[in-house]
């Protein structure tokens, strides 16, 4: 499909729906004030209302302000002032989450609903409903989101990009490349996850291409103190539990929120687990009407026994043993050459471990941060932040397994890395609400400013052998030689931001990021230093957006964006070598939408169009090699919606597609990928669900559930010879709502819940990593679970 043809059908659609909206909405005009937000913010928990607290404007009644009207902050602290935020709990009261002000896609403290862009808000009700235990299983509810836990790290992919070109972001702060610092966290200590889709780089700097995540704990909201806490299992042995408080103290103006959370995940893979301790807290201390500030400390522990893949085989040698649904195609390995044809997961193979016994995987994290909030007037406010994150990383595994089909056993080989990771860093803006020629305005500007040291200890030499495909001695890593790299970073970046309204229901946002950075490397080896270190390398880009907001209809947002980012064009910012093209990659993107509140508030729609191109793109490939690839260009469309259509019952639902090609991909031996699809970039996502709540006076409240995800083939790597093949997954959940009984006398809320996951025990492939080609990362099989979870 040309692009032509593309906007012309984009056009076509968005007439369809502007046609449905204007039906669906009409009746209401007469009974719906012209404002974005049709009904008051409800709370999914018990309402806790700040004390004496200045009313919160209705998130769309944003007449134009003057010196009696305007707020005197926005609606929402933007990153400078994340810690004192409120919960989403306490915002959140439409079925897509539309009301809350998400951090991650403006600093102008704007809803979902008016920011002219794609935003998903996944709320900390829907990780818990949907029983969305990790980061990786959180970000899948999202529209077109498709994730895996790969053997160095933790990939997501959105929109035709994966890896390093999506942001992820913690409290709305970017700590660097997704491949080298996400982590698999759980997510009870978070309030919500919000995912900003496309070319991101004015609120999350380098990376953001396919779009930006970010994560964002709880934080402290005033009045009674509330607790809560769970625990969980399942038939595998897995064991969950967590315990948050919150609210007031006896200290007038200061509010409290603390949260642990502590798991071990036992595998499906032999001899695989994890054990996560998340612990979160902070302080708001108010200490007058116009001043706030806050503390804020997180700890995490991440130790792992990890799965590494499993390894394609030749569907000749598996014979009987092959299996069907999970992979097709061809493959040549990547490791040693040998032509393994027709290729299946042996299903001897589906829990075997090909780590050393004495394999794994062990992160510690830490996060310090302070700052305030300043109402200096009615129209400006001043908001700072500065924060220390800490991390020590170290991966110590067998992470190659591939079989060699000469030999007919598995190649494995060893890899060793640590990180050494330390981030300072500080976030001032200042927001201005006023008028300009009569017009409502609001303004923020903002200064970004961080120092990051990083060291690289790194394995020089990389012990291996062959074992049999099945029933072998597992082994241990063996002799280690390690080598040294560095890198230093030196960030500054100045933003502005704007929205004008022209009228009471169209609004021009927009928005610049001037970012200029310094990196300095090293890379030591056998007491030397090696050809063409140390050097350093510094960058100037210029990134932006802007776009518009049209209520067209109460209720009935209209939106279009045009954007742009950069990213660092090949692999990771850490690793950079004077040899690799050291210039920056620039994305492109243009994208039209609508957004849907109706029916007296209980129906959510949103719609999207975009296309995105990104240029001067290099590619991995096997062996920690890149490849020069040219560029990538996506199109694709998304839609989500929620509704309720009784006080019992709730339906879900949201389908993305997209149309990813490289473009100008020739390789230096001869051949060309023009054309291919990027490794794990599926056609067609899907989710959906539902649920009922029988409220029968004489039964105990028991709802039921359901949630469906299909996911598209997807292609292993870029010459797209073994092909992912799609999957169709579903769960089944209960919960039942216990009355106050003697055991749980003190509390005011008990929840049992029962889940069953992958209900068909469907076996499909869930991620390929492209710089370990000759495995693939397996799904889970069916899972049972149960979860008593309290508030009191």
């Amino acid at each position: 499909m040309s692009a032509r043809d593309f906007w012309g059908s984009v056009t076509l659609a968005g007439l369809v729906v502007a046609g449905c909206s204007a039906m669906t909405t009409a009746g209401a005009q007469d009974r719906q004030p012209a404002s974005d937000t049709l009904l008051p913010d409800v709370t999914v928990d018990a309402p806790r209302q700040r004390p004496a607290a200045r009313p919160m404007p209705s998130s769309t009644q944003d007449v134009r302000p003057t010196a009696r009207t305007m707020p005197r902050r926005p609606t929402a602290p933007s990153q400078a002032a994340a810690g004192p935020s409120a919960p989403s709990s306490a915002l959140a009261g439409t079925p897509l989450n539309s009301n809350t002000t998400p951090a991650a896609a403006s600093r102008l403290g704007l809803t979902a609903r008016e920011v002219p862009a794609a935003v998903d808000v996944i709320g900390a009700e829907t990780l818990r409903e949907q029983g969305y235990h990790t980061t990786v299983d959180a970000v899948k509810g999202a529209a077109g989101v498709s994730a895996g836990d790969a053997p160095n790290d933790v990939g997501y992919a959105m929109r035709g990009f994966q890896g390093n070109q999506v942001n992820v972001l913690y409290n709305g702060i970017n700590i660097g490349p997704t491949g080298f610092t996400a982590l698999t966290m759980e997510t009870f200590n978070l309030d919500r996850v919000e995912v900003l889709k496309g070319p991101s780089s004015l609120s999350s700097g380098q990376g953001a291409v396919g779009g930006t995540i970010n994560f964002v704990t709880k934080a402290p909201q005033s009045g009674p103190v509330q607790n809560e806490a769970f625990i969980g299992f399942d038939q595998r042995g897995t064991f969950r539990s967590g315990f948050g408080s919150g609210g007031s103290t006896t200290v007038q103006g200061l509010d409290y929120r603390f949260d642990i959370s502590r798991t071990r995940e036992v595998g499906f893979i032999d001899d695989t687990e994890f054990k996560n301790v998340h612990v979160s807290g902070q302080l708001n201390y108010r200490l007058s009407d116009s001043f706030k500030t806050f503390f804020a400390a997180e700890f995490k522990d991440y130790k792992a026994k990890p799965y590494e893949g499993t390894p394609l085989v030749p569907v000749a040698t598996s014979g009987a043993n092959a299996t069907s649904g999970i992979v097709s195609g061809t493959k040549i390995s990547a490791y040693n050459g040998s032509d393994l044809g027709a290729v299946t997961i042996d299903g001897r193979t589906l829990s075997t471990n090909y780590n050393v016994v004495d394999g794994h995987k062990t992160i510690k994290e830490s996060w310090v941060r302070s700052g305030f909030e300043w109402d200096l007037n009615n129209t400006v406010t001043l908001r700072s932040q500065i924060y220390n994150y800490n991390a020590s990383r170290d991966w110590y595994n067998n992470e190659w397994s591939s079989f060699n089909a000469n030999t007919n056993l598995v190649d494995r080989e060893r890899f060793f890395v640590h990180h050494n990771h330390n981030t300072v860093g500080n976030i001032t803006d200042v927001t201005w609400n006023a008028n300009l020629f009569g017009l409502a305005n609001r303004l923020v500007g903002s200064v970004e400013s961080s120092h990051t040291d990083f060291s690289r200890p790194g394995a020089a030499n990389f012990p291996g052998e062959s074992v049999p495909l099945v029933g072998f001695d597992r082994g241990t890593y063996g002799l280690l030689t390690t080598q040294m790299q560095t890198a230093t970073i030196n960030n500054v970046a100045l933003n502005i931001e704007d929205r004008l309204k022209l009228t009471d229901t169209f609004a021009l946002v927009g928005g610049l990021r001037y970012n200029p950075f310094t990196l300095d490397r090293t890379w030591i080896r056998d007491g030397a230093e090696r050809p063409g270190f140390p050097y350093s390398k510094s960058w100037q880009p210029l990134t932006g957006r802007i776009g518009y907001t049209w209520e067209a209809l109460p209720g009935t947002t209209f939106y279009s964006q045009y954007a742009t980012a950069t990213d660092i064009s090949a692999d990771s910012i850490f690793i950079l070598t004077p040899t690799q093209n050291l210039t920056l990659s620039d994305s492109r993107s243009y994208e039209t939408g609508v957004k849907q509140l109706t029916w007296n508030g209980r129906a959510e729609w949103t719609f999207s169009a975009f296309d995105i191109e990104r240029n001067n793109v290099y590619s991995a490939q096997a062996g920690q090699q890149l490849n020069l690839a040219g560029k990538v260009k996506s199109q694709g469309l998304e839609f989500s919606a929620a509704v309720r259509p009784t006080p019992e019952s709730k339906l879900w639902g949201n389908v993305a597609y997209v149309r990813a090609r490289y473009a100008d991909y020739d390789l230096a031996g001869g051949g060309s990928f023009t054309g291919n699809t990027p490794p794990n970039i599926p056609a067609v996502i899907v989710n959906g669900g539902g649920s009922y709540r029988f409220l029968n006076p004489g039964w105990w409240p028991v709802e039921l559930g359901f949630s469906v995800r299909h996911v598209g083939d997807r292609w292993s790597t870029d010459a797209n010879t073994v092909k992912l093949l799609a999957y169709t997954t579903a769960d089944l959940f209960a919960f039942i709502d216990l009355p106050k009984v003697p055991m749980f006398a003190t509390a005011t809320s008990t929840r049992l819940a029962f889940r069953v996951r992958n209900v068909t025990d469907k076996r499909y492939a869930a991620w390929s990593d492209p710089f370990y080609p000759d495995q693939i990362f397996l799904g889970a099989p069916r899972t049972y679970e149960v979860e008593a979870s309290f508030k009191f």
